[in-house]
């Protein structure tokens, strides 16, 4: 006590704080102040490997060395292919076709047109292939006129089989179709037969996308109707088209929003166009009508905006790797299988029994003294319970004795004549 004045009152003394928890080395560099000094950004260099820029070796790779991509187109004509593959690529890939009459188409084939041609976008390069199929399901009788599309894809399969199996394997050229446009119509009530056959004679070689073509000729009612018909009967004939790969986790919410309406959406109702007209002050690609303009690039109108992304933007390389992974692998498969099956019946004519080596005279006839010697020991004991008479009669020379030699030449020589007749055959 001091001068009077009662006791200091006393403040309770603050607990020193805890050091925080020293970072470990892999997360080391996430705790590190923003304001480090060089000799922090040294260290930082030295536990900076490198590995973390092989995404931009192998993106300038794949830049230089260019994609390319082969789109098949198939259904019967006028249901606007070439107008749709022109709006996709912005590419004219149909400059010098010839229209046929309805005389010409009734003894028109089914025929295979190649087209290609190099798009380049932002520096990256695109060898597109475009294969056409003129001719198909325009004859009365439409019966596998599938055939061929179905040789041109196993074609394409087995070159590519015996380029991969070759020498020089630097250069391959990927021919193999990555993706089927299957055009179907919008005047029927579902799937055609010719429709249901196309699509299961190829579902196993091809990615096949079902198309509503012409989407214009029908309202929004109709077209949800259709599609729902067309699903259902894809289900029914256990037709196998191509399915849009679940999204991972990480992904953003955008792109699984994204991903549901594409999944919704199959099969597409897509819509065509080469002209540009002016809508609302806009020029703008699509069809002009008496009652209005229909928009292609326009999603209220068609699905041309989502059957371009899905095929461009986001899925043209999971197509190429379900053609390389699922469906040329079952074709090499097969091919190995058939391979390794025909060897081994060409193995088996050759010698269709293994052949024993055949046992020598002398082995044959030891082999019949042991069997005699057993009938002696045999008749030992016979001889003991019922006399010296059946001794006798089982020990006389005769019964001793091999086989005369006139026997043992003719087993000899029927066994010869049964391996002349083995080899023979």
């Amino acid at each position: 006590m001091v001068g009077g004045l009662g006791p200091r009152p006393t403040r309770p003394r603050a607990r020193p704080a805890r050091p925080p928890p020293a970072a470990t080395m892999s997360t080391g560099l996430r705790y590190k102040s923003k304001l480090a000094t060089p000799e922090d950004k040294q260290d930082i260099d030295k536990q900076y490997v490198g590995f973390a820029t092989l995404p931009n070796q192998v993106h300038r790779k794949s830049v230089k060395k260019g994609f390319d991509f082969t789109l098949m187109v198939a259904g019967e004509s006028g249901l606007g292919k070439s107008t749709l593959v022109h709006s996709l690529f912005l590419t004219d890939l149909y400059k010098d076709r010839k229209l046929l009459s309805a005389e010409e188409r009734i003894s028109q084939t089914v025929e295979i047109l190649k087209h290609t041609v190099d798009i380049e976008e932002k520096g990256v390069k695109l060898k597109l292939t475009i294969v056409d199929t003129p001719g198909f399901g325009d004859a009365v009788n439409n019966t596998e006129c599938w055939k061929p599309i179905t040789d041109y894809v196993d074609q394409q399969f087995e070159q590519y089989f015996r380029d991969e199996s070759g020498l020089n394997r630097k250069n391959i050229q990927d021919n193999r179709v990555h993706c089927c446009l299957y055009f179907i119509s919008p005047f029927g009530h579902g799937l055609r037969p010719v429709d249901v056959g196309f699509m299961k004679a190829l579902h196993e070689k091809v990615n096949i996308v079902p198309l509503i073509a012409k989407a214009d000729c029908l309202v929004p009612s109709e077209i949800r109707k259709l599609k729902e018909r067309i699903r259902e009967e894809i289900d029914k004939f256990g037709i196998h088209v191509y399915q849009f790969p679940e999204c991972d986790s990480d992904e953003d919410e955008d792109f699984k929003q994204q991903d549901r309406e594409l999944k919704e959406s199959a099969p597409f109702a897509v819509i065509g166009s080469n002209t540009v007209v002016e809508a609302k002050g806009q020029r703008v690609r699509g069809r002009l009508y008496p009652w209005g303009i229909v928009e292609v690039e326009n999603q209220a109108h068609c699905d041309f905006v989502k059957l371009r992304n899905m095929l461009i933007r986001t899925h043209m390389h999971d197509l190429k790797d379900v053609t390389c992974d699922v469906h040329y692998e079952n074709y090499r498969a097969h091919c190995i299988q058939q391979m390794t099956s025909k060897l081994t019946q060409d193995s088996r004519m050759e010698s269709p029994i293994p052949i024993l080596p055949l046992p020598t005279p002398d082995a044959e006839t030891e082999k019949l003294i042991r069997m005699k010697d057993e009938e002696v020991c045999g008749a030992v004991g016979v001889a003991e319970a019922g006399g010296r008479d059946a001794l006798q009669r089982c020990c006389s020379p005769a019964r001793l004795s091999p086989p005369p030699r006139p026997q043992l030449r003719r087993m000899q020589e029927m066994l010869q004549r049964m391996k002349q007749q083995m080899q023979d055959q």
